[in-house]
């Protein structure tokens, strides 16, 4: 979704319940149905209505206010829904140049199939392992979780931004097939969720 604060509020504030249980209820005098809507969500927005704020070269152009009301099209509820947020800086012509070129699709895709593969397997062993909380079930150790600790003090995050921020880690150390979730782990899953906040979005 392009421009992503342009989008009906009503249209947005629909995603949040697809985006937590992944799927669609929808309430009709004549009964209720129940549709499946797993999905993955990319969106895309300026800092600012002129598109400028923060650039080193050029001067926004908006009022406080104005951004203020951008930002706020998008709403807490929703964002608290997002994983992930990046954040990607104005790129001059001579930086497009001289980037070196991307990870090529085909080498992304077998990550990733690696990546599933060795969680369905980290899956079978914590079945027989038994289930514990949601820190335990998904494998952090004695510093991830007192840096989570500390995360929770120090940016007040909610119940849904916990258990977001643990399974978002908990990706990133299947990436790299860990079975434990380490602090450098978490460390990245929360600069990519409370990244939204230095940048204003909340």
């Amino acid at each position: 979704m392009d421009e992503l604060p342009e989008f009906a509020r009503d249209a947005l504030e629909a995603l949040r319940q697809p985006l937590e249980e992944g799927r669609m209820v929808i309430s009709r005098r004549a009964g209720t149905s129940v549709f499946p809507a797993e999905f993955t969500l990319v969106g895309a927005m300026n800092p600012c209505p002129c598109g400028y704020l923060g650039h080193p070269h050029k001067e926004c152009s908006c009022p406080a206010a104005a951004v203020h009301r951008y930002r706020t099209r998008v709403s807490g509820p929703l964002l608290d829904r997002i994983d992930a947020l990046v954040e990607i800086p104005p790129l001059s012509v001579a930086e497009l140049e001289a980037a070196e070129p991307g990870e090529a699709s085909a080498a992304i895709a077998k990550r990733v199939a690696t990546a599933r593969a060795f969680a369905d397997e980290r899956k079978a062993r914590r079945t027989r392992w038994g289930r514990g909380g949601i820190e335990e079930e998904n494998g952090l150790n004695g510093p991830a979780t007192r840096l989570l600790r500390k995360a929770l003090a120090g940016h007040h995050l909610g119940g849904r931004g916990y258990v977001r921020v643990v399974r978002l880690a908990r990706t990133v150390a299947d990436l790299e097939e860990s079975f434990q979730v380490q602090e450098e782990h978490l460390s990245e899953a929360l600069a990519l969720r409370l990244d939204q906040r230095r940048v204003g979005m909340r």
